[in-house]
């Protein structure tokens, strides 16, 4: 048997509505298929997907961390990190396939 790293990936679209905990930190809750994933993150991070929602009219932030503590609808993510892609619509084509 070896070792491995557990990690989950979560993806969304829209800006989760964050509280205030210590130090300014901001925690939000995330309903992934009935399952409550709890995030607490440093402001310098959660600035990211504010940014996002602001500058970008589409958007998409994948945030990944471990497995942490289970609570009764679903576990909490440790040591989340957030990425953010600007969302481009897909260019419609004009020419049609097999047209030469």
């Amino acid at each position: 048997m070896i070792a491995g790293k557990l990690e989950v990936t979560i993806k969304i679209n829209e800006l989760p509505e964050a509280k205030t905990v210590e130090n300014g930190w901001q925690q939000f809750e995330i309903d992934c298929d009935g399952r409550i994933i709890s995030v607490t993150v440093k402001p310098k991070i959660y600035k990211k997907l504010t940014d996002a929602a602001s500058y970008y009219p589409q958007w998409v932030a994948a945030i990944a961390g471990k497995l942490g503590q289970q609570t009764e609808n679903g576990f909490v993510l440790s040591e989340p990190n957030i990425q953010v892609f600007e969302r481009k619509p897909k260019a419609e084509t004009t020419a049609t396939p097999g047209a030469a």
